[in-house]
């Protein structure tokens, strides 16, 4: 599949813009852990995801972490370009969770057509506005949502994401992904255990019940 393929409004472009972005994008294949973005002072270009996927995060200045959102196949990052929004007051940092391919639009480039572009133009805004929606929604789970349903919320959507109920991952990466110390992951992850939810080994959750789950996280 290529770039044209995947990109969202690639036919609502002028072939002049369509030959603009070919002869400016460019390809990656970054490993899981590979720092893609790191704060407002890094102007990366837009990114689309071709395969595995990308984390979305804050970093406090304590140096505690919390997950915004995720990027999966096909999603467009445009945090990565971050340059472009002169008003964004929060810095955002994108690594690869997993193995990725990607393709990068350096931001002249993107910015060039967006303002000779209505459909780029009006995606660019949607999917803005799509992005602080989710900072918006995370917002209100940290204000409302107690721990417990969070964790159980974070614990299905993580099973879906990989496809199974055993899941691969340390109560530190869980507690960076909730904004959450790793010794409050491990006591809840504990009390889930004694009821019947989790099965827990070292370095790995396996949920059991996950109707239990779902019934908590509301």
């Amino acid at each position: 599949m290529t770039f044209e393929e995947y990109f969202p409004v690639w036919k609502e472009l002028t072939a002049a813009q369509q030959s603009r972005i070919s002869a400016a994008v460019f390809y990656r294949e970054v490993p899981r852990g590979t720092l893609l973005h790191n704060g407002s002072e890094d102007c990366t270009g837009v990114m689309l995801l071709r395969a595995g996927q990308l984390r979305a995060y804050i970093l406090s200045e304590e140096g505690r972490e919390i997950t915004v959102y995720r990027l999966l196949e096909r999603d467009v990052c445009l945090f990565s370009a971050s340059c472009m929004m002169r008003s964004l007051r929060f810095d955002i940092t994108i690594e690869a969770e997993k193995d990725s391919k990607l393709w990068v639009v350096p931001v002249d480039v993107y910015q060039q057509v967006m303002r000779e572009s209505a459909p780029l133009a009006n995606f660019t805004n949607e999917l803005m506005a799509s992005r602080l929606s989710d900072t918006m929604w995370l917002i209100e789970q940290i204000l409302w949502k107690s721990q417990d349903k969070r964790l159980a919320a974070f614990l299905l959507e993580e099973t879906a994401l990989e496809g199974s109920d055993t899941l691969k991952i340390t109560h530190e990466a869980i507690g960076n992904h909730l904004g959450t110390a790793r010794e409050v992951i491990t006591r809840m992850l504990r009390y889930f255990q004694s009821e019947g939810m989790v099965r827990l080994s070292r370095g790995t959750v396996e949920v059991t019940d996950r109707r239990a789950l779902e019934l908590l996280s509301r």
